[in-house]
């Protein structure tokens, strides 16, 4: 059975291995716990431990009892106390890191009770606090306040370089294809290559490398990014070209939704430029991916939301593999 590694973090992390577990692999994901917004955030600091919040909706994407799973993990509470706003899973799973004495164990052992059909791992055990230098010169510390600053991105470091888990290395290096993405790629991607041991082993396995593109720019992330400029800022936070094939979404989107976004996110769609990623001696796989659902927003209206067709990708990865 083939082994795929998968780097990220977000609801692009989430919404890939959804469709993965379907598939005949050994899929073990590698989660960024450097967000300190939130439920994570507040749990971060009064506990001192990595932010659990994108772990707790991998082990749901994971879940073979999604439904009833994602009920109670996802279960938020409503009420003017402390608990307010904080996700049963989180509570469960900082409730778990005291008991084991580790993440890496407490993820380990609910994903015993949880069947999952995959593997998880913290990228490392620290509390990790990423630092963006900004293109005008500001220096913007914090992932939640990157987010919301909206600059563009000159340079992403941590304040403190945190130690990898180790048995993140040996899944990379044992692996038939690591995965970067689907996410954000300064707050989800390029924090795993902030690690000195993840870049190197990237350089060394013989695992074939691929890139999951977004559908979308991210306003102070990605704006005015093409395909080709995501995989070159990989590149160059890892020392060299690793990447040896890119997965991009090739349908359109409807021009209401397209409209929307660039009104209310400042955000467009993310254009395949196949000159450029040729340049890079890449297999560019462009297929339809686009799936419209629909979502609630702060503001309680319901908006059409661009994701991934999670059963197509998975479909596309899956195949490549077979190759």
């Amino acid at each position: 059975m083939k082994k795929v590694v998968v780097l990220g973090g977000g609801t692009g992390l989430s919404v890939l291995l959804k469709g993965l577990k379907l598939f005949p692999l050994e899929t073990t994901a590698i989660v960024a716990v450097s967000d300190d917004g939130g439920s994570s955030g507040k749990l971060r600091e009064e506990f001192n431990i990595p932010a659990i919040g994108d772990i707790r909706n991998v082990l749901v994407s994971l879940a073979n009892e999604e439904s009833l799973i994602e009920k109670l993990m996802q279960y938020r509470f409503k009420t003017t106390s402390d608990l307010n706003g904080h996700p049963i899973g989180n509570l469960i799973l900082a409730s778990l890191v005291d008991i084991t004495g580790n993440t890496t164990d407490a993820v380990k052992s609910l994903s015993k009770i949880m069947n999952l059909n995959g593997k998880i791992l913290p990228l490392t055990e620290e509390v990790p606090i990423l630092v963006a230098h900004t293109e005008n010169g500001e220096v913007i510390e914090g992932e939640t306040k990157i987010r919301e600053r909206g600059k563009k991105i000159e340079k992403l470091e941590y304040k403190n370089v945190p130690k990898v888990v180790p048995q993140v290395i040996k899944e990379i290096e044992n692996a038939d294809l690591v995965i970067l993405g689907i996410g954000s790629l300064f707050t989800s991607l390029i924090p795993h290559l902030l690690i000195p041991e993840i870049k190197e082993v990237l350089k060394n396995t013989k695992a074939k490398k691929m890139y999951i593109s977004n559908i979308m720019t991210e306003h102070g992330e990605t704006d005015g990014f093409k395909v080709s400029d995501c995989i070159k800022a990989i590149n160059d936070y890892i020392g060299e070209n690793v990447i040896d094939v890119v997965v991009s979404n090739k349908e359109e989107i409807p021009k209401n939704i397209k409209e929307r976004y660039k009104k209310e996110d400042n955000s467009e769609p993310l254009v395949i430029d196949e000159e450029e990623i040729n340049k890079l001696n890449l297999k560019l796989i462009k297929k339809d991916f686009l799936k419209i659902i629909k979502m609630e927003n702060k503001k309680g209206e319901i908006n059409e939301i661009v994701r991934h067709d999670n059963l197509k990708i998975a479909f596309s990865i899956f195949s490549y593999l077979m190759e």
